[in-house]
């Protein structure tokens, strides 16, 4: 897949998470640009054109990143920092999508500037409503600056 037209990144380390998020927005017909990446340094990388996405146009920004908190390299709440710091990142809508409910990580993530956050459910029906409905919303429903 090109590296151009990505609409959904999803930063999530856990394999199992990644496979049921990619499964419920394929199912809803909402991956068909997706880009998985597995840790936070990928997905700076990414955003920015450097290390192993060196030359990406990076004017073409995700519609929207799902991020998880807890993983390896750089954790999703510096990921979120950087981002939501650069005047040409900043408008990127980031959806946190964590099992953390520690209210300290709610306070942190939206002092940061995250969109939305989001506790993933238990069990798969729940979960793959969940991510479709997230899909849906900031693919389809909001409109966010070019």
């Amino acid at each position: 897949m090109p590296h151009t037209n990505t609409e959904i990144l999803l930063v999530e380390d856990n394999k199992s998470d990644a496979i049921l998020t990619i499964r419920a927005l394929k199912k809803h017909n909402l991956a068909n640009n997706l880009m998985h990446l597995t840790d936070g340094a990928q997905a700076l990388e990414y955003i920015f054109g450097t290390g192993e996405y060196e030359g990406r146009d990076i004017t073409q920004k995700p519609k929207v990143i799902f991020l998880d908190i807890k993983m390896p390299k750089v954790d999703g709440l510096e990921v979120l920092r950087v981002i939501k710091g650069d005047a040409r990142t900043k408008n990127i809508p980031i959806v946190m999508m964590t099992s953390s409910k520690e209210e300290k990580d709610i306070i942190e993530s939206h002092n940061l500037g995250v969109n939305s956050y989001v506790v993933k459910p238990v069990g798969f029906e729940k979960f793959s409503k969940t991510i479709a409905e997230l899909g849906f919303y900031w693919l389809v429903v909001n409109n966010t600056p070019q």
